[in-house]
């Protein structure tokens, strides 16, 4: 459910009052907390560090991101795979596939002696 507008977008002040005084652009990354802070015109330019729950991902603001989160561009879960047989199968097939295209690749060179 969206933010009220009488309230207003969430600005953290913290946040607010550590790219006042920089040029954008101009300097290193900027570590935030502030996951839930909505992405203003002013921000355009910074690079955000937004701490994922371990480490900090450097966000770089364009004018494409305005209005949303500064949370939405650092993910919190590292997607591995899916497991079980099914996966197994598929890259064993992938592997046999790699075999056949370097064979393949090996065979028109040797035909050139």
């Amino acid at each position: 459910m969206p933010r009220s507008l009488k309230k207003g977008p969430f600005l953290d002040e913290k946040l607010m009052k550590k790219i006042a005084d920089k040029k954008p652009g101009a300097g290193g990354t900027i570590k935030t907390w502030a996951r839930r802070s909505q992405i203003a015109p002013e921000m355009v330019g910074f690079t955000f560090g937004v701490h994922n729950g371990k480490d900090h991902i450097e966000v770089f603001v364009s004018e494409e991101m305005v209005g949303h989160r500064l949370g939405e561009f650092s993910p919190t879960k590292k997607f591995y795979r899916h497991g079980g047989k099914m996966q197994k199968e598929l890259e064993q097939k992938k592997k046999e596939a790699e075999i056949v295209a370097a064979k393949a690749a090996k065979t028109p060179s040797d035909t050139k002696k």
